[in-house]
């Protein structure tokens, strides 16, 4: 890489004015061929074995860009830390860690000589049935904007952050289909905000989704990527294709705004050379595209990246912090929590004893044999002297006379790869794969006009193995999305027998979204969300429940009691329309009490808040931003993090808006009895509406109120403010 201490632009101008136009041309596209990467997608896992690489010219110097996915941490094999999943981490409400863990996973990809990670994941989670729910951070986008940005910052320092998926992606069963239908009122201000965060924190790239918004295919959208991205946000970065197909017509996406198709030579590679020499494409339209990719290339910094960074003491620290911070505390009647006093305890349940890290699609990690620490290898090594008796769980009666015998019980529960993750439905590609030639080989080998009329029952055979070969992970199908959202019947039944054998039962909940449990959670007094916690979640919940740290997660979204309170969810929909009313928004709406609330979780301490204000801060003669402070005291006896969050509630109007939302938060620790006062800045924007008419966001006149609450369904302390009708800078 070049050094950082020339300018970049300019760096880049001169090389731009070096390349010839097959250069140029050969840049806009990932660096591998097409049939051999995919034959090494499919047979050998390419994508767990190397970075793909994009963007190389050795006879100008240029090294390139070399791709690794990585949401939860490296997925090349060789011991990369395995974090948790970001969902876990979303229920950090912790920007600061996210950063540090983006930055860690940033110098671990740099010493597999990777720079650039698609590790921010932040499509709102609109229905907890996504498969791909686990690798974003909740619903809300002031939420999973502020923890996206902070991933970004992260990953920045080291190497150039991707993220994804632009936009509105969230179903995975029909992602190559389906066609989603927004208002221009409902993108602004749900969809778009959170990925305007990470432009603003400095994201090099953006990845387009696979998926249509109303009408356009995203990899080819003039409104998402040149329009609001590149020109109303003044995007500096690249735009990148999701991968292998993320692009349909070649022409229409360079013209949108798409900068490079990874990760191999294809639809570019196919129609571009002409299409320029024709006039189709300005050479202008693909010099903004080089320029964008040498820029962002540049900026890399230099330096080697030692192979002792995967997972070394510190990045190993740091996952345990973050298993610690997620894990939500939702039930604890009588104090079953923590547990004191115990000379034994039967730990209960098959997921209690191997790992389970999440998905096994393109976010899998793969952890160094013997390095992940189960809940019983943690509460092995947590408590030495504790007796720990164990079942699998497969004879409830059994797993139910070993509760019966021992103090309290843990029943480890939930869900797995085999139950949600990401997902390839066999045929939806074939229609994409028949716009790549045939192979050189077997022109030769068959002849054009023989194999031509062949090619296209040949391309759906081709897509049907790729996407076998892609979904299938250790002899299983991963699951996709759920339809379903309970627990499995047989786990439901090991919770009931073991809680009537032993009125000291805790349930350890895993997986990356919402389940319904309405009918057994009022069975058991204690009750937890521990995720996929990564490579240091049975240390983390051992710490947890033996109360050596308080449980501070909170709830990155709501818990429903009812299926029917959600929005409608079909895996295989080829239209779907997404308004504003999803996850607690949609629970208000109705009039629907929540399970658990978005932001709900207990604390084995106490918290109140007092002697909230709120006041606009100007610069330049105009209203800049809202600051509102507020004093949080621990008056429990234990130290513990809260998460403050803040709320705003706007005037009544006949115009159609959520009755309250989250604009800002900051997670704290304290000192039994210590207190502190806070400030929170809230951006005007996160207080206005979008308005079509004019083109953007304005604040509404009226009465708002802002709610200190510690979750969306509390009543809270509340301050009102005036403001006046005003048109908010964009």
């Amino acid at each position: 890489m070049h050094e950082r201490g020339s300018s970049s632009q300019e760096k880049s101008l001169e090389l731009l004015a070096e390349l010839t136009t097959a250069e140029k041309l050969e840049l806009l596209d990932g660096d591998t061929p097409f049939w051999s990467g995919m034959a090494d997608i499919a047979l050998h896992q390419a994508s767990h074995r190397h970075p793909w690489p994009a963007a190389q010219v050795p006879r100008l110097g240029l090294a390139g860009l070399q791709f690794v996915d990585g949401p939860r941490g490296v997925v090349l094999e060789g011991g990369a830390t395995t974090f948790p999943v970001p969902m876990a981490r979303g229920a950090c409400w912790d920007p600061d860690l996210e950063q540090r863990i983006g930055e860690a996973i940033a110098r671990e990809a740099r010493s597999f000589g990777a720079n650039w990670v698609a590790g921010v994941c932040i499509n709102l989670l609109r229905h907890p049935g996504w498969g791909r729910a686990q690798e974003t951070y909740g619903e809300d986008p002031v939420h999973v904007g502020a923890l996206g940005a902070a991933m970004t910052r992260g990953l920045e320092r080291h190497a150039v952050a991707c993220v994804k998926h632009f936009a509105l992606n969230s179903i995975d069963s029909s992602r190559f289909l389906v066609d989603v239908q927004v208002s221009e009122r409902v993108l602004h201000e749900l969809y778009l905000p959170h990925f305007r965060d990470c432009v603003e924190a400095g994201a090099g790239s953006m990845m387009s989704a696979y998926n249509q918004v109303n009408g356009h295919w995203c990899g080819q959208h003039p409104e998402l990527l040149r329009r609001i991205l590149k020109q109303r946000w003044g995007f500096r970065g690249f735009v990148v294709s999701d991968f292998i197909f993320g692009v349909r017509d070649g022409v229409a996406a360079v013209l949108a705004g798409q900068n490079l198709e990874m990760p191999f030579r294809m639809v570019f590679a196919g129609c571009l050379p002409e299409a320029v020499a024709d006039g189709r494409v300005p050479m202008g339209c693909i010099d903004e595209a080089v320029l964008r990719l040498l820029q962002v290339q540049l900026r890399v910094p230099a330096g080697a990246y030692p192979a002792s960074l995967r997972s070394c003491e510190t990045h190993r620290a740091l996952a345990r912090e973050a298993a610690t911070s997620s894990i939500v505390l939702l039930r604890n009647e009588g104090q079953v929590l923590p547990f004191k006093g115990l000379s034994s305890l039967a730990l209960i349940g098959r997921l209690a004893s191997i790992p389970n890290l999440g998905d096994r699609g393109s976010s899998d990690t793969r952890p160094l044999p013997g390095t992940v620490v189960t809940p019983l290898d943690g509460l092995r090594a947590a408590a030495p002297d504790l007796r720990i008796e164990q079942a699998s769980g497969s004879s409830p009666l059994a797993a139910a006379a070993l509760a019966a015998r021992c103090d309290a019980a843990v029943v480890v529960a939930g869900l797995d790869w085999r139950l949600e993750g990401e997902h390839i439905h066999p045929g939806d590609i074939a229609p994409i794969l028949r716009l790549i030639p045939p192979p050189d080989w077997l022109l030769r080998l068959v002849g054009r006009r023989r194999l031509m009329p062949f090619w296209r029952p040949l391309a759906h055979l081709l897509a049907w193995i790729t996407s076998y070969a892609s979904a299938r992970q250790g002899g299983d199908f991963a699951a996709g999305d759920r339809t379903d959202l309970n627990l499995p019947a047989d786990q439901v039944a090991l919770i009931r027998q073991v809680a009537s054998a032993n009125p000291r039962t805790v349930v350890v909940l895993m997986g990356g979204g919402a389940m319904l449990i309405e009918d057994w959670r009022q069975l058991v007094p204690g009750l937890l969300l521990l995720w996929y916690p990564g490579e240091q979640g049975g240390a983390a919940l051992a710490d947890v429940l033996l109360g050596r740290v308080s449980p501070s997660g909170r709830l990155p979204f709501s818990m429903p009691t009812q299926a029917c309170h959600l929005p409608p969810f079909e895996p295989r929909a080829r239209q779907v329309v997404y308004d504003f009313w999803h996850g607690y928004r949609r629970l208000q709406r109705d009039g629907h009490a929540a399970a658990f609330p978005f932001g709900f979780g207990l604390s084995y301490s106490q918290f109140t808040a007092s002697e909230l204000t709120a006041e606009f801060q100007r610069a330049d003669g105009r209203i800049d931003h809202l600051q509102t402070s507020v004093t949080i005291t621990n008056t429990g006896e234990m130290e513990a993090a809260e998460v403050v969050q803040l709320y705003l509630e706007p005037p009544a109007r006949e115009l159609e808006r959520p009755a309250r939302t989250l604009v800002a938060f900051q997670r704290l620790h304290l000192a039994a009895g210590e207190a502190r006062r806070i400030t929170l800045a809230v951006p005007l924007r996160s207080l206005a509406r979008f308005d079509p008419a004019q083109d953007g966001f304005v604040t509404e006149e009226g009465t708002h109120r802002l709610v200190v609450a510690r979750h969306v369904e509390d009543v809270g302390l509340a301050v009102a403010l005036e403001m006046e009708a005003a048109r908010v800078s964009n």
